[in-house]
C-alpha cells in the first residue's frame, strides 16, 4: 500500500484548475503550485476557495475525493466518484446492526476494542509527558490519571452496553484534559492549558489546535473506510445520525492521541506554534490564524511519514497508513472472517 499525499488548500481565494495531469494553484492569477495528480488520494480545501468543474470531474473519474471544510475545519461537503468496496460487505455491515441481541453483542465488543485503543495510546500520551516534564507535582498528577485509564481498562472489559462503554470514555477525557495542560512547557501553560473540551466553536487555543488537527484526522478516517467498502455512515459506537460518518468517528478515536493530540502538543512545546498564532472571535470563539494553520498542516503531513511498529502485523508502517490498515482489519471483523477488532495501539 502507498501512502499518497492529501493536498490542503488553506489560502482564501485560491484557484485550483486541472493542467493536463497536473493540479495547478492558482492565487491572484498566479501560478503558486504544481502537482502531478498521481502524487493525490485527496484535495481538501478549507474556506473560500474555488475548484474548476473539469477538476472536479478528474478527481471523480479517478477515485480522489474533494472535502470542502469551512475556514474553521468544520465539514461542509464531500465529492466523491462511483461508490467503491464490495457491496456485499455492506450488506454484511448492515445485518451486523440490525436490532438484534447479536447485533448488540457485536457493536458492544468492536466498541469497547475502539475505546481501549484510544485509552492505551492516550494513557502512553501522559506517561511520557510524566518522564519528560521534570516537575515531581506534575508527575505525579499525570500518573495518577495514567493509573485511572489503567482501571478504565479493567472497567470497560466488563461493560454491559454501550451507553456503559460511553460512559466510561467520557470519564477518561474529563480527566484527560484537565491534566493536558502539565504536558505543555511551562512558560506556555497559561495561554494552552484547556478548560475542558470546548467544540463549535472551540473556546481556548488548545481546542482550536486540536479541532483543527481532528479536523484533518477525520477526513483521513473516512476515507480509509470507504477504501475498503465499509458504510462510514453506520457506527458501532458513535449514534446514528443524519450526515454523520459515524464509522470514521469510530475509527478515529484509537488514532486521536497518537496523530493530534501528541502533535499539538510538540508544536507548542517546539514553539512551532505559538500564542499569537490564533484569533479570538466575537463570542469567545478561538481560531487558528492563516500562517499557524499552514504550519500544522505541513506537521501533520510530516508526522503521517513517521514508522511505527505495527503490533498484529509486526512490521513498520507509515503512521499516515494506520487508518487503512485498521479500516480492513475492522472489515474483516465484519465479513466474519476474524473474531475480535484489534486496535493499533504502537509501543
Amino acid at each position: 500500500m502507498q501512502l499518497l499525499n492529501t493536498l490542503y488548500v488553506t489560502t482564501p481565494d485560491a484557484y485550483l484548475h486541472l493542467d493536463n495531469d497536473t493540479l495547478r494553484v492558482e492565487i491572484e492569477r498566479e501560478t503558486r503550485l504544481r502537482v502531478p495528480l498521481h502524487h493525490l488520494s485527496a484535495v481538501v480545501c478549507f474556506g473560500h476557495v474555488m475548484v474548476s468543474p473539469i477538476l472536479m470531474h478528474r478527481l471523480a473519474d479517478e477515485g480522489k475525493s474533494l472535502v470542502l471544510l469551512d475556514s474553521h475545519g468544520r465539514f461542509k461537503a464531500r465529492l466523491e466518484g462511483p461508490v467503491s468496496g464490495n457491496v456485499l460487505l455492506r450488506q454484511a455491515q448492515h445485518r451486523r446492526l440490525l436490532d438484534t441481541a447479536a447485533s448488540a453483542d457485536f457493536c458492544v465488543a468492536a466498541a469497547k476494542s475502539c475505546i481501549a485503543g484510544k485509552l492505551k495510546n492516550g494513557r502512553q500520551v501522559l506517561l511520557r509527558g510524566a518522564r519528560e516534564t521534570g516537575r515531581e507535582e506534575d508527575n505525579a498528577q499525570l500518573a495518577a490519571v495514567a493509573d485511572e485509564f489503567a482501571r478504565a481498562l479493567t472497567r470497560l472489559e466488563r461493560a454491559p452496553d454501550l451507553d456503559a462503554v460511553r460512559g466510561i470514555e467520557g470519564d477518561a477525557a474529563k480527566r484527560y484534559f484537565a491534566v493536558l495542560g502539565l504536558l505543555v512547557r511551562p512558560d506556555a501553560r497559561a495561554a494552552f492549558t484547556p478548560a475542558g473540551r470546548t467544540r463549535r466553536p472551540p473556546l481556548d487555543r488548545m481546542n482550536a489546535l486540536l479541532s483543527f488537527l481532528y479536523a484533518m484526522l477525520m477526513n483521513d478516517c473516512r476515507s480509509a473506510v470507504e477504501s475498503v467498502g465499509l458504510d462510514p455512515q453506520i457506527g458501532l459506537l458513535h449514534a446514528v445520525r443524519p450526515g454523520r460518518a459515524a464509522l470514521a468517528l469510530d475509527l478515529m478515536e484509537e488514532f486521536r492521541p497518537l496523530l493530534a493530540d501528541r502533535l499539538a502538543l510538540t508544536l507548542i512545546n517546539r514553539r512551532q506554534i505559538n500564542a499569537g498564532d490564533f484569533v479570538e472571535r466575537p463570542g469567545g470563539a478561538v481560531l487558528l490564524g492563516d500562517a499557524a494553520r499552514k504550519a500544522v498542516v505541513t506537521a501533520y503531513q510530516e508526522r503521517k511519514q513517521e514508522t511505527l511498529s505495527h503490533p498484529l502485523l509486526e512490521m513498520p508502517i507509515a503512521l499516515g497508513l494506520a487508518p487503512f490498515v485498521q479500516a480492513r482489519l475492522l472489515a474483516r471483523v465484519v465479513r466474519g472472517d476474524a473474531e475480535i477488532y484489534l486496535p493499533f495501539t504502537p509501543k
